[in-house]
């Protein structure tokens, strides 16, 4: 076998420089040239943004962005129509190579049921707060008297709705709550012709103080009934009001009962 005689150590280093030279133009060709014209290396597609799209539509705008889909599950939202997109992965705006599939998630048609949960006697904001744990929404708010500011009724699609109840997720639930004041003004009813107990009974079963009962004293015939009173009957009043009282013989009493 014939040897390769060196000399020195400049042919060694030669020989080194010409091994290194090569194997930088190999690497430099496989990595500039070989791969991006067997790999598309450069030529990237963004991603576009698809959520809210119908799937109807998703075809023909996926395939002329040189990319692809596929439906990888569904979910519910109420903010959506019924089979748009409602999340996709890629994210929009990504830069990846042609062809690319995309992995959605569409919004079915039927929206999953929730149990409603009582809400009764519960303040607007922990309402609020239960409805959306309960992936429903807060409609609109009416009051009726009541002297606390809680819920009194809870109504789905305008019709009271009992807790237990199944509804659809997303649904709206409209509140009904006290005002906080009670029943502020109410008509005053008629106390002619009965006597002082039975109006002093309905005065105060009504939120009513007892003012001054005139002609009453001791010699205060038995048979005397209330033959005035004021406020009159069908006046508007206010809790807490006073009523004055007249007694006298019955025979004293008005022809109608608005007696001022």
């Amino acid at each position: 076998m014939r040897f390769f005689k060196i000399e020195s150590w400049l042919d060694v280093l030669k020989h080194v420089g010409i091994v290194l030279g090569l194997g930088l133009i190999i690497t430099l060709f496989f990595f500039y040239i070989y791969l991006p014209t067997t790999t598309n290396h450069g030529e990237s597609v963004t991603v576009p943004d698809l959520v809210g799209m119908p799937l109807s539509e998703l075809d023909e705008f996926v395939v002329q962005r040189d990319l692809r889909f596929e439906v990888s599950d569904s979910s519910y939202s109420s903010e959506y129509p019924p089979l748009t997109v409602l999340h996709q992965f890629p994210k929009a705006g990504s830069e990846v190579k042609e062809n690319r599939k995309i992995f959605i998630s569409l919004n079915s048609k039927t929206p999953p049921s929730t149990v409603m949960p009582n809400l009764i006697d519960k303040t607007v904001q922990n309402a609020e707060l239960i409805l959306k744990s309960h992936e429903l929404k807060r409609g609109r708010i009416t009051t009726q008297p009541d002297e606390f500011r809680n819920v009194l009724e809870q109504h789905y699609n305008g019709e009271p709705v009992e807790p237990g109840t199944r509804i659809p997720k997303g649904s709206v639930v409209e509140l009904v709550i006290g005002d906080g004041h009670g029943i502020s003004q109410f008509e005053m009813p008629s106390l002619l012709g009965l006597p002082l107990e039975e109006a002093e009974v309905i005065i105060k079963g009504n939120s009513l103080n007892v003012g001054i009962v005139f002609n009453q004293d001791e010699n205060t015939p038995e048979g005397y009934v209330i033959i005035k009173q004021s406020p009159a009957a069908g006046n508007l009043v206010r809790v807490d009001s006073e009523v004055d009282l007249w007694l006298g013989d019955p025979v004293e009493l008005p022809d109608t009962t608005s007696v001022n």
